[in-house]
């Protein structure tokens, strides 16, 4: 089914204030194909986020994508003073050493001093993102929610068009059935003149055999089952568009099920308006197939 849901945000965590911006679409498919865009640095992130959509998602080809950048990156580096001061001390007390055993150090210049690891703080560390995951994880399920709701209500809207579509479907088949009684009498006059004539060109053929073809022949043109099959079907539709459960693959199944009594309607039919409603059948089963892609 297709979805959108975005939604943006500010995270403050141990490893700093991040702005992050989450992107999640989702359009028509036959199994879950999930997909992520996501910062490769983050680790974890991607199959926290993974299972999340599993269990809330069970068809579409599902595309998350986010945006991360530091809040604070205007900052700008600092000076640390206390890694300053442990510098110095250090630097120092190697003077002194080097003295002592009558050496002599070039002196140290404030450059120097500030090339040193972790005097110059420009943030956070982060060797260790699992803070920042875990508030990611946290902020994705209101995206989430998001995105179902949209899925929710586009699925709604759907199952109103299809079950317009479904309660055409019962109308043409009842219309069918009408057209399918009023055919018989001129079945009848048809197989009663075909019998004459067969009579008349083979004397010597038996009689009764020559009705039993007949009869075969009125048996392969007879569409009741193919009507009542479609009864059958207009129920288990119906029955499967008040489920809460997803049903996409399900009503997939029962299209073709319909599409199959419509074709044999239609090659049974022998009679141009049981040969117009067949075609009418094939016409909105096309149309409601196509929608019941969009299904879940």
């Amino acid at each position: 089914m297709t979805g959108y849901a975005a939604l943006g945000g500010e995270l403050v965590t141990e490893a700093g204030s991040f702005s992050c911006q989450w992107d999640l679409r989702s359009v028509n498919g036959r199994g879950l194909d999930l997909r992520f865009r996501l910062p490769d640095w983050l680790d974890g992130l991607e199959p926290g986020l993974r299972k999340m959509l599993a269990d809330r998602l069970a068809r579409g080809n599902v595309t998350l994508a986010l945006k991360l950048s530091r809040a604070d990156q205007d900052a700008g580096p600092r000076l640390n003073v206390t890694a300053l001061d442990a510098a110095v001390t250090l630097v120092l007390a190697a003077e002194r050493r080097a003295e002592s055993q009558g050496l002599g150090l070039a002196p140290m210049t404030a450059a120097d001093l500030l090339a040193l690891r972790g005097v110059i703080d420009t943030g956070p560390d982060m060797a260790e993102p699992a803070p920042l995951v875990a508030a990611l994880l946290e902020h994705a399920r209101g995206l989430i929610d998001a995105f179902e709701a949209a899925r929710a209500a586009e699925g709604a809207a759907l199952g109103q068009v299809i079950g317009v579509q479904v309660d055409t479907i019962a109308r043409l088949t009842a219309q069918a059935r009408a057209a399918a009684e009023s055919r018989r009498g001129a079945q009848i006059e048809s197989l009663t003149a075909a019998l004459t004539r067969l009579s008349e060109a083979a004397p010597q053929a038996d009689p009764g055999r020559l009705e039993q073809e007949l009869a075969l022949i009125a048996v392969k043109t007879d569409v009741t089952e193919e009507l009542d099959r479609l009864d059958a079907h207009v129920t288990a539709a119906r029955a499967l568009l008040a489920e809460a459960a997803p049903i996409g693959r399900k009503l997939d199944f029962l299209m073709q099920e319909f599409n199959r009594e419509a074709n044999t309607l239609c090659s049974k039919a022998q009679n141009a308006e049981l040969t117009r409603i067949g075609l009418d059948l094939k016409t909105v089963i096309d149309q409601m197939r196509e929608q019941v892609q969009n299904l879940e």
